[in-house]
């Protein structure tokens, strides 16, 4: 499912006007339909008592749309209008002169006081204050009102996306309303997707508003819901070199867990041949618990990383791999870090660069841009400011865009790790992560998903299905594991662990865990 900017859906909408002939009228009338189909499905209309608080703008007359429609059908409606009223214009006007001549009954609020007793005394409130075109904080009474209305603990639904939330970039305005159920209109709305915006939509919903479906699946629109390819059956007469030979050059001296994670996770998530290039004084360790990798003993600098010395060799070796992967738990220590940019300037396979390695080439990143063989960096916020030069803080409210510029900049695949991770690629799509949980923040946890990508790769899914699928199985393996044990306390171990069963369920009911665990929106 594609996923719209704000200012993609305002052309959208002009588009249907002035290309297939649906009106306004009839595009405000469909999102007020579709939002009380959910109000009936979900919570019901007959005798329950609804407040709509509607804002000045097109998202107010979506309310109006929406209390009609309670009041034809038997519900008890109240209209609470914040702003001035004179100031309604278009469709939405022509919405309020029709409720204004039911018999429902409309105020202007003016102070929070006003509004109390009928929050105290209604079933449920309809959120149609601001809609996705909110820039501004949340201030004043329309602060208060929204405030009111989370304390009130009333069923909420908001219409496009909660009030206080900024419809490009999931942020909280100061405030915002925190709603059970949300119908977006048209198509999911950045903000409804990305943290905190997702937590406070609930349960979403979407409803074309009858847009031909050239329009909501455009290649124009660039941003949409990970929603990951099968994988291919595996061959029953397959050895293990049909699965993939990767090579990990990762590890140092007191960083024993990241080479681990990344070259079992490998194993574990399908892969066929993973080699570790790890110093040799660290690789007895590792061995005891992952004795399933294949070991390439590395010579070391003086305090236990891998030398630059090395290089010659892991790029004849690198020839014979179907991918490379570099970074994991490298240590600092310059001579690794310049070993690390001179290996990827020269190797000619697909590089995966995560965590030490990231630091690295954040020193020349040329190096990157010059590369013929494709690229995938696998950052966190952290490492992305790093990548940007930018502060954690600017990106952060700007995710996507950033995502978009530095993937097309240096011609690679980027993961933007995170709560729902975002992957950009160089033709500046965005795919947005739904599985995984706030217990997979935790040391490992990125190793785990650099060996996941390339257990991807080998199965035989190309290198940008790939990491679709890594990012997405890694998040379901996380997400299983909690089924079992809680977020709290959750290891890279028992990521790593659950990698098998989500490939097999994968594999099993991929259409219905799609449809069902991660769907992002329920259409309407």
């Amino acid at each position: 499912m594609k996923v719209s900017k704000v200012s993609e859906m305002r052309e959208l909408d002009r588009t249907a006007v002035e290309k297939f002939g649906i009106i306004e009228e009839l595009l405000m009338e469909n999102a007020g339909d579709a939002a009380y189909f959910v109000l009936l499905k979900e919570i019901g209309i007959k005798e329950n008592k609804f407040i709509v608080f509607c804002g000045i703008g097109n998202n107010g007359g979506d309310g109006f749309v929406v209390a009609r429609k309670i009041h034809s059908n038997g519900g008890h409606v109240k209209i609470f209008i914040l702003g001035d009223q004179n100031k309604f214009k278009g469709v939405a006007k022509m919405n309020l002169d029709i409720v204004s001549r039911l018999p429902i009954e409309i105020q202007i609020v003016e102070s929070i006081e006003m509004v109390e007793t009928d929050l105290d005394h209604c079933d449920v409130v309809v959120d149609a204050i601001f809609g996705t075109g909110l820039v501004r904080d949340v201030q004043g009474i329309y602060a208060d009102v929204i405030d009111g209305i989370n304390r009130s603990g009333k069923k909420i639904i908001s219409l496009d996306i909660p009030s206080g939330i900024n419809g490009d970039t999931g942020e909280i305005m100061n405030t915002a309303i925190k709603a059970d159920f949300t119908v977006t209109f048209g198509l999911p709305k950045i903000g409804n997707i990305l943290f905190p915006g997702y937590e406070r939509c609930g349960k979403l919903y979407v409803t074309h508003i009858s847009f031909p479906r050239s329009m909501y699946c455009s290649s124009n629109l660039k941003i949409e819901i990970n929603h990951p390819v099968q994988l291919p059956a595996r061959n029953p007469y397959a050895h293990k070199g049909d699965f993939g030979e990767v090579l990990f050059i990762a590890g140092a001296a007191g960083y024993y867990g990241a080479p681990y994670f990344a070259a079992l996770s490998f194993l574990k998530s399908g892969g066929g041949y993973s080699r570790l290039a790890a110093p040799g004084s660290i690789t007895p360790f590792i061995a005891n618990k992952g004795s399933e990798i294949v070991f390439i003993p590395q010579k070391e600098t003086f305090p236990g990383s891998i030398a630059l010395e090395n290089k010659n060799a892991l790029l004849e070796l690198s020839e014979k791999m179907d991918m490379v992967v570099i970074g994991p738990g490298l240590s600092l220590d310059e001579e690794t870090q310049q070993l690390v940019r001179e290996l990827t300037k020269e190797i000619q396979k697909p590089l995966l660069i995560d965590g030490d390695g990231i630091t690295a080439v954040c020193k020349d990143l040329e190096i990157i841009k010059q590369r013929k063989a494709a690229t995938i960096l696998t950052p966190h916020m952290g490492e992305m400011g790093r990548i940007t030069k930018q502060k954690t803080g600017k990106i952060e409210v700007n995710k996507v865009e950033t995502l978009q510029q530095t993937a097309r900049e240096l011609n690679a695949i980027i993961v933007l790790k995170g709560a729902h991770s975002l992957i950009g690629y160089p033709d500046k799509s965005v795919f947005i992560n739904l599985s995984g949980n706030s217990g997979m923040a935790t040391a490992g946890s990125g190793d785990v998903l650099t060996g996941t990508i390339a257990g991807m790769f080998g199965l035989g899914l190309s290198l940008q299905d790939a990491v679709r699928k890594g990012v997405f199985i890694h998040g379901f393996s996380g997400d299983l594991a909690v089924e079992d044990k809680g977020e709290d306390g959750i290891t890279a171990q028992d990521i790593l662990d659950y990698l098998p069963l989500a490939v097999n369920l994968d594999r099993k009911n991929f259409h219905e865990i799609i449809k069902n665990r991660y769907p992002g929106a329920i259409l309407v």
